[in-house]
């Protein structure tokens, strides 16, 4: 059996659309933009698409088997310290695999309506945590309190004591006070109010 190879004319637009595929990943842009592989996150994002080129052209093993190459992304975001289990690895794998054919084939189709469309929009992702690789299926209450929620512009996670609860607020603790150095200073209006 003759194994097909990119041409010379195919290679750079193969690899123009692995650079776009990886670019449309939301959680390879995130990871990124999040820094959260360090300050060298970006380089770490360019060796990835760089270990995917070299996946397909200078693999030995004939057929390419799509497992390798989900190997070779999971490898590559968790180098970002990205752990993602919405089944995004295997799409991007399946794409790459799906457009790598058609370029041996000649044909740029997939690549083209790449280059015309608009990136979706990136959606939200946490970065992997030491936690996540001992973490089983279930979640538990300690990991409840890691998981990124969105937060209303109403409402500032930066300032939990404006949240409302139905429990009344305990007294300012004069010790406390003196320590730091502060002290809460209570509403005027609740002066005289009090039931």
């Amino acid at each position: 059996m003759e194994t097909k190879k990119l041409t010379a004319e195919s290679t750079p637009v193969f690899q123009e659309g692995i650079g776009l595929i990886l670019s449309r990943w939301s959680a390879l842009t995130a990871a990124v933009e999040n820094e959260w592989g360090g300050r060298d996150s970006r380089v770490k994002a360019n060796m990835l698409c760089s270990d995917v080129i070299s996946f397909f052209t200078e693999s030995k093993a004939e057929p390419l088997y799509i497992d390798d190459l989900e190997n070779v992304l999971e490898e590559g975001l968790l180098s970002l310290n990205t752990l993602v289990e919405d089944g995004s690895i295997e799409e991007v794998a399946e794409k790459l695999m799906i457009m790598h054919e058609e370029c041996l084939e000649g044909n740029f189709q997939s690549v083209e309506k790449l280059r015309t469309t608009n990136p979706p929009p990136v959606a939200h992702v946490r970065p992997f945590t030491e936690e996540d690789e001992d973490e089983d299926e279930s979640m538990d209450a300690d990991n409840a309190t890691n998981m990124m929620v969105d937060v209303p512009n109403s409402q500032s996670s930066l300032n939990p004591v404006s949240l409302s609860t139905d429990e009344p607020e305990p007294k300012p603790n004069r010790a406390a006070e003196a320590e730091d150095g502060w002290a809460v200073v209570s509403s005027r209006r609740n002066k005289g109010k009090r039931n």
